[in-house]
């Protein structure tokens, strides 16, 4: 399938000032779209100006919530090169999203294909101030205008992005967390490891009671249970214990982090020991007060390592690391980074040059 590109002339004018370029708001002048119809299969691939685009009201994302989603970055390196971390692996996890939901599956070398050419379009976008990036968002929907419970028969896969400024404006500052008790996120036999829209609408009102009691961000618990820790609304969840990085184990109720996986690679590469299992939450306020849990962090896309400081459980709140980023986690945000702004030697070959 030829990628058509639609040239426009009128263009944004670029942010000028990139210390507050923020997270989300700001879009680059072109995106990429595509289109899926049963029978026919995947069609009309064009790189097009940036615009809001026509749906039925009647459309199954809105009505039964068919829509999957990536999060990844284009970096400007120190060198003056473009590149993208692992973006490969974004659409792998994207197609095991949209097979979860009865999606479809797509090509991913031609996602890939379609999104390096895109990059390519709109490098000028990539900002260059230290920590900035251009943020891609890959989302792809059910179309059909039909009301009733059934897999669409036509969809839509466009990738968007824009300029994002450093997440940590002011400093890798540790968060609270609220441990949630009441509501829930994902089952086993659910769709918690699918990067799907219906799992964030479901964390959202913990989110916002975990911020009238003056925590960051929830971390969940088992749905069965109520016992084990799973992950961050927008992060998974580590822990170093006893010197070890310890971290829940993939079970199909959390998502499988592509930060996740990188930093566990690098712990190893440092010789740490590293173990996928359950964590009780019980361990974690028991380990978090005794001192064996010497520091906590979240990984993800946006934020790629995110130090916590304190854990609220209930009527406790303990304390992690003296409230203070440990030197592990600052480690991997070191590497991490470093990695992907060609400031350190990527012996992983995660990084590709556009």
């Amino acid at each position: 399938m030829e990628i058509k590109f639609w040239e426009t002339d009128e263009l944004k004018k670029k942010p000028e000032d990139e210390s507050n370029l923020g997270f989300g708001t700001i879009f680059s002048d072109y995106m990429f779209i595509m289109h899926y119809t049963e029978g026919q299969g995947w069609h009309d691939a064009d790189i097009k100006k940036y615009e809001d685009f026509r749906i039925s009201p009647a459309a199954t994302v809105f009505h039964y919530g068919q829509e999957v989603f990536e999060g990844l970055k284009a970096y400007r390196q120190v060198n003056g090169n473009i590149s993208l971390f692992r973006a490969k692996d974004n659409f792998k996890r994207m197609n095991n999203s949209a097979k979860r939901l009865a999606m479809p599956l797509f090509d991913e070398e031609f996602a890939h294909k379609a999104l390096r050419e895109l990059v390519k379009i709109e490098q000028d976008w990539i900002p260059h101030a230290k920590g900035t990036s251009l943020y891609i968002r890959p989302n792809y929907i059910g179309m059909d205008p039909f009301i009733g419970v059934r897999a669409a028969t036509e969809y839509a896969f466009y990738i968007m992005m824009g300029p994002v400024g450093a997440y940590y404006a002011n400093g890798l500052k540790p968060v609270k967390i609220l441990i949630e008790k009441e509501y829930t996120r994902s089952a086993k036999g659910g769709m918690g490891f699918a990067k799907t829209g219906g799992n964030y609408a479901a964390s959202l009102i913990a989110g916002v009671e975990a911020h009238e009691q003056g925590c960051d961000q929830v971390l969940w618990l088992d749905a069965e249970e109520r016992k084990y820790v799973e992950e961050v609304g927008s992060m998974n969840m580590m822990f170093i214990i006893d010197g070890k990085l310890v971290t829940p184990e993939l079970d199909g109720c959390i998502l499988p982090g592509i930060t996740r996986d990188s930093v566990m690679t690098i712990a190893r590469d440092m010789g740490i020991t590293v173990e996928e299992r359950r964590v009780s939450v019980a361990e974690v306020i028991e380990t978090a007060k005794s001192g064996a849990m010497s520091e906590a962090f979240g990984t993800g896309t946006a934020a790629v390592v995110s130090p916590v400081g304190e854990f609220m459980y209930g009527d406790e709140t303990v304390t992690v690391a003296g409230g203070k980023m440990g030197k592990l986690a600052m480690e991997f945000y070191d590497i991490l980074t470093g990695i992907q702004y060609g400031e350190i030697e990527d012996k992983f070959g995660w990084i590709e040059t556009i």
